[in-house]
């Protein structure tokens, strides 16, 4: 029997999908990251969202700082390529590159991802 809190395996296919997720202290440079990934085509499509507020312990000190996110949706096979491209692109000392797997979507889209990132 298949336990029912397990989450569901990964979709089986050409590529497996993630969201890859950074944040930076100004929308020209958010800008600037997403560009230059699709550019490099370490990512399909990369998404600048609106500000949020941060806060965070850095240095032994509790900080609030306004930051804009970037959302890039990218495949496995691309994750490192595109780590080392928010790394060597990114002026944060430690900046923020959270991955997270897609579980599901459309085929079609996941396709496109797959396609673009080649």
């Amino acid at each position: 029997m298949t336990d029912p809190y397990e989450p569901p395996a990964p979709a089986e296919g050409p590529a497996r999908c993630l969201t890859v997720l950074t944040t930076t202290d100004d929308e020209a440079k958010a800008q600037e990251l997403a560009r230059g990934a699709i550019e490099a085509r370490v990512a399909a499509c990369a998404q600048v969202g609106a500000p949020v507020t941060s806060v965070y312990r850095w240095a032994g000190a509790v900080e609030t700082s306004r930051e804009v996110q970037v959302l890039f949706k990218t495949t496995e096979a691309r994750y490192d390529a595109l780590e080392a491209h928010i790394r060597a692109a990114h002026d944060y000392d430690t900046p923020e590159i959270i991955a997270t797997p897609v579980v599901r979507g459309s085929a079609d889209y996941l396709d496109w991802i797959a396609k673009e990132t080649r």
